[in-house]
């Protein structure tokens, strides 16, 4: 119900903003960590971007490798979206400057949002905890999970995996009545609201500064980030949604060398990209702007190819649709579970 309290960890980062954006587009007042307090005007610059009023965001210093802050950061609150987990540019040569934090910072967040009464905790999770080291010979589904004894896992798919399994065993074995889902993105896209970008579109900001020297061959699968901070409110909230990963992929995979959609913003010629997530005509070239800018008005429908939980069809990606799932079925349970203990829906 709107009006509820929500923590939201990482508010400055990429997709923490588009989820307090989204949250209090909804109604809901929100919560959010940062790293230190003269952060919290970066957090409330990103929303006021987004196109929401950041006045009433409270701010609470916490850290993922750290126990200080994580009590009063949960306390009072309804749900908690975990985002914040380390996504750096280049990967490091140590993975555990990535799995430490990003498994430990999930237990954090769940034991004090279970000894503080939290109804639910969504987590931020990765396609990379579900599509790497496996060939499954069909479409990858909630199901499966990526092989940790798969060679030349990069340390970021081995610490989103290791979270993950972390957090549902923790919730299995301690969790004590508290609900718990996952968020599943693949390659996350959309409008940066600040000019610290993610680090997929620093991958579009070297194409388009002429960077990059050759067109990658091959394939990739992406998401709105719009889309997917909807589908974090939606797996918040919907009582199905409990103990459920969610997949969040925008359709069919794109082509690197086949639409012409980037290809004249580029400064030197270079084949074609299929980067079919900018779908305005008029784009300019620009990373930031209007969030709304490239969004279609929805038109409600299930996903037919069934990869996508709780999604609908908006011209040319999916998107959550909180609003339309219960009467129209888009938000469908697995339908084979993770392995993790059922929990009560309410």
């Amino acid at each position: 119900m709107s009006g509820e309290l929500v923590l939201v960890t990482g508010g400055t980062g990429f997709v923490g903003a588009h989820c307090i954006v989204a949250l209090l587009r909804e109604g809901y007042r929100v919560r959010t960590t940062v790293r230190a307090l003269d952060r919290a005007g970066q957090a409330r610059d990103l929303v006021r971007a987004g196109g929401e009023d950041p006045t009433g965001i409270e701010f609470v210093v916490a850290d993922l490798m750290q126990d200080d802050g994580w009590l009063d950061a949960v306390d009072g609150t309804r749900y908690v979206l975990h985002v914040a987990s380390p996504l750096p540019v280049r990967q490091p040569k140590d993975a555990n400057e990535l799995i430490e934090p990003a498994r430990e910072g999930v237990l954090r967040v769940l034991r004090a949002a279970r000894d503080t009464g939290v109804r639910r905790v969504v987590q931020t999770s990765s396609f990379a905890a579900i599509g790497y080291g496996t060939d499954p010979g069909r479409p990858f589904t909630e199901a499966d999970w990526t092989d940790l004894t798969a060679p030349h896992l990069t340390p970021y798919i081995q610490s989103k995996t290791l979270a993950e399994r972390a957090a549902w065993e923790f919730i299995e074995r301690e969790g004590a009545g508290l609900e718990f889902a996952t968020v599943n993105p693949v390659v996350i896209f959309g409008p940066a609201l600040g000019a610290d970008f993610s680090t997929s579109i620093h991958v579009l900001l070297r194409l388009l500064n002429g960077k990059v020297p050759a067109v990658p061959p091959g394939t990739t699968t992406g998401v709105d980030v719009r889309d997917v901070a909807d589908l974090h409110v939606l797996a918040m909230r919907h009582p199905d949604a409990a103990g459920e990963r969610f997949l969040a992929v925008a359709g069919d995979p794109i082509s690197f060398l086949r639409e012409q959609v980037i290809q004249p913003h580029l400064p030197v010629r270079l084949p074609c990209y299929d980067l079919v997530l900018i779908t305005d005509p008029t784009f300019d070239g620009s990373l930031t702007g209007s969030p709304g800018r490239a969004r279609s008005d929805p038109v409600v429908e299930p996903d037919p190819r069934g990869r996508s939980r709780g999604t609908v069809r908006t011209g040319r990606r999916w998107r959550a649709a909180p609003d339309h799932c219960r009467r129209r079925g888009c938000l469908r349970r697995s339908r084979r579970r993770h392995g993790a203990r059922p929990l009560a829906s309410s």
